[in-house]
């Protein structure tokens, strides 16, 4: 397998460009590994002109140029972008440039891929029927497994259940087999993706204080114990259901490898106060190694070079030790 990493391009109207551009001029100062970027080369010269910028057309191209130029595979945009402003004509090349990545990691061409943020809105008139990358990815890959995501801040990793839907939807979709199927793929990818051979799960509960012996709700006792009970029956090291408000201090995360949260605050809130420039998306339960900055499309503040790129880089690094893991 080759060792480089693939970026995918990204809403072009966002910071992705200016990110994996200010992530390859600091790449000797972060060590970061080999990687290329599939995207528009006339974008990326007219956001950094003075960035010295390669054109290649082939991953196995890119290992040469890195070191002294940032090695893009281009592909055209029928208009030209304009940051900060959606324009849905250029979202068929969004969607080429994540195709595009995952089929080099399929073939082996290469190791990993970072996919830089995706605007939904823009990509609707083009066909885009997923709730988001992961399943699209998932949906790239063939994969019959339930894709899983999780979130990564310095020392925590969490998995929220449930994610994209409304909050008074969520005690219906927390369910026993869902608890269970995503446990499973979670321990599976700590020990696969980090190296750990007995990691230990913690679990949140879905009410205040875990339901306080059923008097603040009865989904913590009926529903999300017995599956914590079926897992520890199977050899999963798991504890919980944990009061949600006493889970995430300093002290708690040291008891725990990862954390399943029940609905998305409850697990993104934490990874984004620890560290909110630089958490890091990670997809489990592929075949492929996918990792992505914590962050959207930032169109409020595309154009004006003050991008954070801490999450991309940190994304970038976490692909890679993944993959090492791996091998």
């Amino acid at each position: 397998m080759n060792k480089i990493l693939a970026v995918t391009m990204g809403e072009p109207a966002g910071v992705g460009g200016e990110i994996i551009l200010k992530a390859w001029q600091a790449r000797v100062e972060q060590d970061l590994p080999a990687f290329f970027t599939i995207d528009n080369i006339p974008r990326l010269k007219a956001i950094a002109p003075d960035c010295p910028i390669k054109e290649i057309s082939t991953p196995d191209e890119a290992m040469d140029a890195f070191n002294h130029a940032l090695p893009v595979l281009n592909i055209d945009l029928p208009e030209k972008p304009k940051l900060g402003a959606l324009n849905p004509a250029n979202g068929r090349a969004v969607l080429t440039s994540i195709e595009m990545g995952v089929e080099f990691c399929m073939k082996g061409e290469a190791s990993a891929m970072v996919t830089n943020p995706i605007h939904k809105a823009a990509l609707y008139n083009v066909g885009f029927k997923h709730p988001g990358h992961t399943e699209f990815i998932a949906h790239l890959c063939g994969e019959n497994e339930t894709p899983v995501m999780m979130l990564m801040a310095k020392d925590l990793r969490c998995v929220p259940l449930t994610v994209h839907i409304p909050l008074k939807d969520v005690p219906q979709a927390v369910t026993q087999a869902l608890i269970i199927e995503k446990a499973r793929i979670l321990r599976h990818a700590l020990q696969q993706d980090f190296g750990i051979q007995n990691p230990h799960i913690a679990v949140a509960g879905l009410n205040p204080h875990a339901g306080e012996d059923n008097k603040i709700g009865f989904e913590d006792s009926t529903v999300i114990a017995p599956a914590i009970e079926a897992l520890r029956q199977e050899g999963v090291n798991i504890t919980g259901p944990h009061p949600a408000d006493t889970m995430f201090h300093e002290q708690a995360r040291a008891q725990y490898d990862a954390a399943i949260g029940m609905y998305h605050d409850q697990a993104l809130i934490p990874v984004k106060t620890i560290d909110f420039h630089g958490g890091v998306n990670i997809t489990l339960g592929l075949s492929v190694v996918r990792t992505s900055p914590d962050h959207g499309t930032a169109l409020d503040i595309a154009g004006q070079n003050i991008a954070n790129y801490q999450s991309l880089m940190n994304a970038i690094k976490a692909a890679a030790q993944i993959v090492e893991n791996r091998t």
